[in-house]
């Protein structure tokens, strides 16, 4: 796959309040909405950016949608998406307090695995929606999203749980592995396991940020720079 380039000519999230991410966002939007990069705008119904609060320290970021977002253009709104919001409830909060998204925005034939070239087309939205929202915490949901975005082929079984501290967007912050919500609805010991692991975030979101790796410098305060080591690691 292709480096990493900057999201946008005005990587500016840090310095931004919540309601002029929002607005940011929109834009962001507002281009994805009519994006044809990839052949999935042939098959999509709607285009599914993600929702949530605009500058929120937690950001969960899932594979693609399924039919149900397809029809309404909003991650996690099925059965999934009710466990979800369950889990938030948990650890007292709501989908208000984060967003959501997705590594692909629009949804695959059949639910199938994202393709590369597809990955390529739709990461600059993703790159843009974390530029500006500057999460502390992005928590991935499932094996997909996970291997991605940690660069790194260990299964989620192996990984769940654990916070690791990774280069994003010139900061470091914690990428946090879960087990997807889907899954948790297939099996109850996997639900178990999200409901602890859940319960590990309220601590991870108060966490001082990770140190940058030596050699790495990071952004200004107001002025973040180029991903030095990529928002999906190296390839």
């Amino acid at each position: 796959m292709a480096e990493l380039k900057p999201a946008t000519p005005e990587r500016v999230g840090a310095e931004l309040d919540a309601a002029e991410r929002r607005e940011r966002l929109v834009e962001v939007y507002r281009e994805a909405s009519v994006c044809e990069k990839c052949p999935l705008a042939v098959g999509r119904n709607t285009v599914v950016f993600g929702a949530g609060k605009a500058d929120a320290d937690l950001m969960f970021v899932g594979e693609a949608p399924g039919a149900e977002e397809d029809r309404q253009g909003l991650p996690f709104v099925g059965r999934a998406g009710q466990f979800l919001n369950d889990l938030l409830g948990g650890i007292g909060l709501s989908r208000e307090d984060v967003f959501v998204a997705n590594v692909l925005k629009c949804r695959p034939p059949g639910n199938r695995d994202p393709q590369p070239e597809e990955i390529d087309s739709c990461r600059p939205w993703l790159e843009q929606q974390v530029d500006l929202i500057q999460p502390r915490v992005i928590a991935t949901l499932g094996n997909f999203a996970t291997k991605l975005l940690t660069a790194n082929p260990t299964g989620i079984t192996r990984v769940h749980g654990r916070p690791q501290e990774h280069m994003i967007g010139g900061r470091s912050l914690y990428v946090f592995p879960l087990f997807h919500p889907a899954a948790g609805l297939r099996t109850p010991r996997v639900a178990e396991q999200l409901r602890e692991d859940f319960r590990r975030l309220p601590e991870l979101l108060a966490r001082a940020l990770p140190e940058p790796p030596p050699g790495i410098a990071t952004a200004p305060e107001g002025e973040p720079e180029p991903d030095q080591l990529g928002l999906f690691g190296k390839r």
